[in-house]
């Protein structure tokens, strides 16, 4: 089996080879620690490439990332497809047709244009008629799998089971944040983030506004795609035939992407923030790296200040929760100006003098950003009745639109002071495969 550097530096950056490691064991001890147990899944390139399949609505079981585009929302179904949501009228939105993309978590749009990741591959659809979506394009092994056997194909992820494994304190796997055996990856239980369900992010705009989780951007006639540790850069100059053209590499574990301007491209990854810039569209240079404690950090920019969520409780390892407030208008010397304790943050979005921020089970709040020093004292409102995972607030209008794992929301925004939620799709996990 061939084994890509992806997969190496995962297994490397998640502490699995302290089981090579450990020789030192306590003469008595007490406890247990559980762990997850995470298979592999394999996929040959038939299983890939497979007829995508355009159909009636479903319902959300999974809900991932989010993408809004002239009136309609994408919202990718974890590693299934897409759901189309016809929301002319935000009040009653309509849930009119799924596309079937095996291994998709994001999408992104340019024109009447969608790209989409199909685990190793990028396709494209023409989304004129967005009820009514068609395939145009592959553009094949553009993506990075974590492992190729001749036999059994492509190693696309890891699926967890219902097998909780629990190790007493006098095994050498106590202890340990993972640990490898047969193919399988164990991780321990109270790294498990249950709002993004092992999620990698990816997102998108130009054409449409995407979540703070994305980790697809499209700039002018280039679409930007991060993979956890590079960045690829594709050609749309033809929009229906996007073109490979580089890949830089950046750092492990980087999830999320932000686009500012033409120019500027902001990276949020377990360690630290990044500003990339643009002026050779086709070779992003690295301007400036802002680092933070080990966490998950979307970032999101607005008049030259970024926000940043970091958060605990998931596999970044982490066990910081808190709102960091960037001056970033010399993109080479970003500087701290402020932080903010958080219960567990997570997506985020800027209109205006208000910062909407989702909080996972503490739901939806917002805050008044006017005074950046005192952003935590000046909570204007805060809906706790719904699990929070991302939210775009949209430029347009005063609305807002919010997913998380029991479904999409919408929320008047007119008053920040006193959100008002409108409309709900409601995720029915009974009917997830």
């Amino acid at each position: 089996m061939k084994i890509s550097a992806k997969t190496l530096l995962y297994i490397l950056s998640s502490g699995i080879f302290l089981l090579l490691t450990q020789s030192c064991l306590k003469d008595s001890c007490e406890g247990i620690q559980t762990f997850i147990q995470f298979d592999p899944v394999y996929k040959t390139v038939d299983e890939i490439r497979q007829e995508i399949q355009i159909g009636a609505a479903r319902d959300l079981c999974k809900p991932g990332k989010l993408f809004y585009y002239s009136d309609y929302i994408f919202v990718n179904e974890f590693r299934e497809g897409v759901h189309v949501i016809d929301n002319r009228n935000s009040n009653n939105p309509i849930n009119v047709a799924f596309i079937q993309i095996p291994g998709n978590v994001d999408v992104a749009v340019k024109g009447n244009v969608m790209y989409a990741d199909n685990y190793i591959d990028l396709i494209s659809f023409d989304i004129t008629d967005p009820t009514n979506p068609s395939f145009k394009t592959r553009t094949e092994d553009v993506f990075e799998s974590h492992a190729l056997d001749a036999e059994l194909g492509h190693l696309v992820y890891y699926k967890e089971t219902e097998n909780v494994v629990e190790v007493d304190c006098s095994d050498p796997k106590f202890g340990n944040s993972r640990w490898f055996q047969d193919d399988q990856i164990f991780v321990p239980t109270a790294e498990i983030d249950a709002n993004t369900g092992g999620n990698i992010s990816k997102g998108g705009n130009g054409g449409g506004i995407a979540g703070s989780f994305a980790s697809f951007s499209v700039i002018n006639d280039w679409l930007y795609v991060i993979d956890e540790w590079r960045l690829d850069v594709f050609d749309l100059a033809d929009p229906c035939n996007p073109v490979f053209t580089n890949t830089v590499d950046v750092e492990w574990n980087i999830e999320t992407l932000f686009p500012y301007g033409d120019d500027l491209l902001f990276m949020g990854s377990q360690s630290g923030m990044f500003i990339f810039s643009l002026e050779n569209p086709a070779l992003p240079v690295m301007t400036a790296e802002f680092r933070h404690a080990r966490a998950c950090d979307p970032v999101v920019v607005q008049d030259d200040i970024a926000y940043v969520t970091l958060r605990s409780g998931t596999a970044c390892d982490g066990f910081t929760n808190q709102l960091d407030v960037i001056d970033v208008s010399d993109i080479f010397n970003p500087e701290l100006l402020a932080s903010f304790p958080m219960e567990n943050p997570h997506g985020l979005s800027v209109k205006g003098n208000t910062l909407f921020l989702c909080e996972g089970e503490s739901g939806l709040k917002a805050f008044d950003i006017s005074d950046l020093e005192k952003i935590g004292e000046n909570m204007l409102d805060t809906d706790a009745s719904a699990d929070a995972y991302d939210i775009i607030a949209l430029p347009h209008k005063d609305v807002a639109l919010m997913i998380g794992a029991d479904g999409f929301y919408q929320f008047d925004i007119a008053d920040p002071g006193n959100l008002k939620r409108i409309s709900h799709i409601q995720a029915n996990e009974n009917n997830c495969d």
